[in-house]
């Protein structure tokens, strides 16, 4: 709807309306017309029409008010268009573009924005420098804290020692793959030859089993107790086979050397750092098309390992970060060995290549979506997951008061499956390296960490370790009242792991609840999971029997003895007691010293001061 408003035409007599020059073109017409009749301009020239709309849609122009030819304005034209939508509702389209509305010129607004654009602008132009600098800025402050924490107690800092290698590893392995990832690709391409890749596979195996005999020669030719470890590994290791699914060593064989799919090694690789049910969740979409193979792979990576909050809370026991950590680490290749041992692949997998492997984009839109949809999934994972436990402890407590009952009709107090299993379970502990006499003490955790759960186990571990720090005798009335250094870290590596009766409950849970429609497959499996994620803890524990070093006073009493001690502590416990072995009774004459304390000065001192501390034959 268009109100009336006064113009000014030049040429033309406001008073007569007669043209006052009869030189007045035909096109000042026109032009004059256009300025009414937009749409005349858009059927005669559309080219030029969409080029100039495009203009003023990027804020190159203005609003745009009528010309003539000889290019003088008219400042009295003024239309304010007014349009009815179809339902009769009035709107306004232009506003605030007026000067008569008491609002500021195009221009000027435009002056107004100009910083804020140019500043918008500058941050766009140089977002990929603003980033490096606080990427810079956020390296170097973690770099200070990393060396500070060091430099404070690097053995408090292990456990972040170990994670910034890691990520250094990575961010490494990124770097090569994206600047030399090709040229090492063109000097590897002679290797692609399989007859070649399989003689340099059989090389590099040759002189692995090479290294390793020699290294164990000239190792436990000091100690000679490696070995039982050693052998504990090959014994275990046929254990696994001689339960295989499919006896062909030369299928698993390959299948270790040639590598496992994506989506397994993913699920195994994420139980360092999650536990058994949520690893899973890594893979969810590829759950229902993974062969038998890989379900038992996935299952015994999570046997096998702990999980970050898990790990958190056995430090707080007391027990050695360090060892923890290790033994989680070195479980996840080892429980894709020996699960690809126990169940080989026989099918035909549909993630060995990339192609296979996509991740559908989730629904939400937003974090908080994802978030609300995380959180109603978990209610039905871990509604099943208590269900399950609670069954499976059920069963585990009928069987022990059936047991206890057993032994009382026998005058047999405390019969439970724990304590039987201590006893069957001790030729095992003895073939990971511990002393037989620290075997009925390892054996009834390792039992109560198979048949209740490791939170007991690493519970009763700290006991016996914080006795030994505190300098208790090693016996007391013929009990053991602590185990040695030695079969504390092999112990720690074999109770490193989610491997017990009540976890079967809780992978079936939390993977039913994924797919229902596999349950079937999952309860067939779930057993042998179970049995080699314990052997993966059991193999780890005799490697750490192999690698272990004594340290401190173990190898050097008579320089710890030499300084001043009044209280009882574990290396003045053992260097006493290696100074009452070696102390030789002479009668009524001075004791003597053979041995690294003869000739010692201080000996008779050192002797003195351990029968105050401590009781034995040679202090009376």
């Amino acid at each position: 709807m268009l109100r009336s408003v006064p113009i000014t035409i030049p040429g033309l007599d406001p008073r007569t309306g007669n043209f006052l020059s009869p030189s007045l073109q035909s096109q000042d017409l026109v032009e004059l017309s256009f300025s009414f009749c937009p749409s005349l301009r858009r059927q005669r020239n559309p080219t030029n029409w969409r080029e100039q709309e495009m203009e003023k849609t990027n804020g190159r122009e203005g609003i745009a008010l009528s010309t003539v030819e000889t290019g003088i304005e008219n400042p009295g034209l003024e239309l304010t268009e007014e349009g009815i939508n179809p339902a009769g509702t009035r709107k306004t389209e232009e506003q605030g573009h007026s000067l008569g509305d008491g609002l500021e010129p195009p221009t000027q607004q435009r002056r107004n924005l100009q910083p804020f654009t140019r500043a918008r602008s500058f941050c766009k132009t140089h977002a990929g420098l603003f980033k490096k600098i606080l990427l810079s800025l956020l390296c170097l402050a973690y770099a200070a804290y990393f060396l500070a924490a060091c430099v404070l107690n690097f053995h408090r800092a292990l456990a972040l020692f170990v994670l910034t290698c890691l990520v250094l590893l990575v961010l490494v392995h990124r770097f090569l793959k994206r600047f030399f990832g090709e040229k090492l690709t063109r000097c590897l391409k002679p290797l692609e030859n399989s007859c070649l890749k399989l003689w340099m596979k059989g090389v590099f195996a040759g002189v692995f089993l090479v290294g390793l005999i020699l290294w164990l020669v000239l190792d436990t030719a000091q100690r000679p107790e490696q070995l039982i470890s050693f052998t504990g590994i090959c014994m275990f290791t046929l254990i696994l086979f001689a339960c295989s699914k499919h006896h062909s060593a030369i299928a698993w064989f390959l299948q270790i050397t040639m590598g496992t799919t994506a989506t397994e090694t993913l699920a195994v690789a994420g139980n360092i750092f999650v536990g058994m049910t949520e690893a899973p969740l890594l893979i969810r979409p590829y759950l229902a098309d993974m062969t038998l193979s890989e379900v038992h792979a996935v299952m015994t990576g999570g046997f096998a390992t702990i999980s970050g909050t898990v790990l958190g809370a056995f430090i707080s026991f007391g027990i050695d970060a360090s060892s923890l950590i290790s033994a989680s680490v070195m479980a996840a290749p080892s429980a894709l060995a020996l699960s690809k041992l126990v169940y080989p692949e026989v099918e035909e997998s549909k993630f060995k290549n990339k192609e296979g492997v996509k991740l559908p984009r989730g629904k939400e839109k937003s974090v908080l979506e994802a978030a609300s949809s995380g959180a109603t999934d978990a209610i039905g994972l871990a509604a099943n997951i208590a269900a399950n436990l609670i069954a499976f402890l059920a069963v585990l407590a009928f069987i022990n008061a059936a047991l206890s009952w057993l032994g009382e009709l026998v005058d047999i107090q405390g019969l439970t499956f724990q304590v039987i299993c201590s006893y069957i379970l001790r030729p095992v502990v003895f073939m990971m390296g511990v002393e037989w006499a620290d075997c009925p003490m390892v054996a009834e955790m390792v039992g109560i960490k198979f048949f209740t759960n490791e939170f007991v186990a690493y519970q009763q571990l700290s006991q016996y370790k914080n006795k030994r720090l505190s300098g208790v005798e090693e016996w007391i009335g013929g009990e053991k009242q602590w185990i040695s250094v030695r079969a504390e870290i092999i112990t720690t590596f074999s109770l490193c792991g989610f491997a017990n009766l009540s976890s079967i409950g809780i992978t079936l849970g939390g993977l039913t609840s994924m797919v229902p429609h596999r349950k079937s497959d999952l309860s067939k499996v779930v057993v042998s999971a179970l049995f080699t994620g314990a052997c993966v803890s059991l193999i780890s524990a005799c490697v750490a029997g192999i690698l272990y070093v004594p340290r401190g006073a173990e190898t050097d009493c008579v320089s710890f003895l030499n300084t001043s001690f009044t209280n009882r502590t574990y290396e003045i416990y053992v260097c006493c007691r290696e100074l009452f072995r070696s102390t030789s009774l002479n009668g009524t004459n001075p004791p003597s010293f053979p041995g690294p304390w003869e000739d010692k000065e201080f000996s008779a001192i050192a002797l003195a001061k351990c029968c105050d501390l401590y009781t034995n034959a040679v202090c009376a």
